[in-house]
């Protein structure tokens, strides 16, 4: 773990360097405030710090006043280091975003508990991050194909629709729908036909650009979004998806399959005010024409 330590004065940084290295520390040293705040702020930054109360450029008071102004994670755990021994002197130093504090000259004992609990605080929110992000996960990912679930989708549907008429851009929807999906399923099992989409998942999430969107919808049909995509460029986009799809047969350990898929585009080129319910029926209706029409093509609203 990595501690950053601001302290202007040469014996006591000295022997704070060494006692925290002794106990295999990761430490990173700082003569004054202004430093302390810089190091704070970059990337990879140290997440416990002990600031000397009294330092030139910034005192430790006001380095931890700048860190608690921001509201980015990670949080700092911050110990205050200070000859002061006032009540109201400690006061200060907490509500000005100190966690804890050490007076000088410190204990090394006292230095070692206090350090302790610090980390078991950052670990704690460590572990709530990871169940926050987690959560989260949960919430907008399809746990199958591990693109976006469909509320995901169309809450990023109603986004880009904002986006695309505040710069009055293009925004196409594309539906996918695998043919004749449920032949996989009754012919070779479940456990075959979530390979399948799995796959199918993989090869389209890789044939779309980087800010485009791709979710499952439900079963075997997909969303995708295309920002800044009128029909002939939705076209291209939605002919590389179905090569990437029918291009190879899919290997499941009983045989090769060879899938295909109809596709529905709709843009709003000529439908400016377009909502999220018109994109969804419209596209589902391009794709309900595909389907009627000979499945494995694309179709246009």
């Amino acid at each position: 773990m990595k501690i950053l330590i601001a302290e202007d004065e040469p014996v006591s940084r000295r022997l704070l360097q060494n006692t925290l290295a002794k106990w295999e520390y990761e430490v990173v040293v700082c003569c004054d405030g202004q430093e302390a705040w810089q190091a704070l702020q970059a990337q990879d930054s140290p997440q416990l710090a002990i600031l000397d109360w009294m330092m030139p450029k910034m005192d430790g008071l006001s380095v931890c006043r700048e860190v608690r102004r921001r509201t980015v994670e990670p949080y700092v755990y911050i110990l205050l280091l200070t000859a002061k021994s006032q009540k109201k002197d400690l006061i200060t130093g907490l509500e000005a975003g100190a966690d804890d504090y050490l007076t000088k000259p410190f204990d090394a004992q006292e230095l070692k508990v206090k350090v302790r609990a610090g980390r078991r605080i950052l670990d704690l929110q460590t572990e709530l991050i990871n169940a926050r992000e987690a959560l989260r996960v949960q919430a907008t990912q399809d746990p199958l194909t591990c693109l976006w679930n469909r509320g995901a989708m169309l809450e990023a549907l109603r986004r880009e629709i904002a986006r695309a008429k505040r710069e009055r851009n293009s925004l196409a929807v594309v539906m996918a729908d695998l043919d004749h999906f449920k032949n996989i399923n009754d012919s070779y099992g479940h456990l075959a036909g979530d390979a399948v989409l799995r796959e199918v998942a993989k090869r389209m999430r890789s044939s779309i650009r980087p800010y485009d969107a791709i979710g499952r919808y439900g079963g075997e049909e997909f969303l995708i979004l295309l920002p800044g995509c009128n029909i002939p460029a939705a076209a291209h986009v939605a002919e590389r998806l179905m090569t990437s799809i029918t291009g190879e047969p899919i290997d499941l350990a009983e045989d090769k399959l060879s899938i295909t898929c109809s596709l529905g585009v709709a843009s709003n080129s000529e439908t400016p005010e377009a909502d999220a319910d018109w994109f969804i029926r419209a596209a589902d209706a391009a794709l309900y024409q595909a389907k009627n029409t000979g499945r494995d093509r694309v179709e246009f609203a």
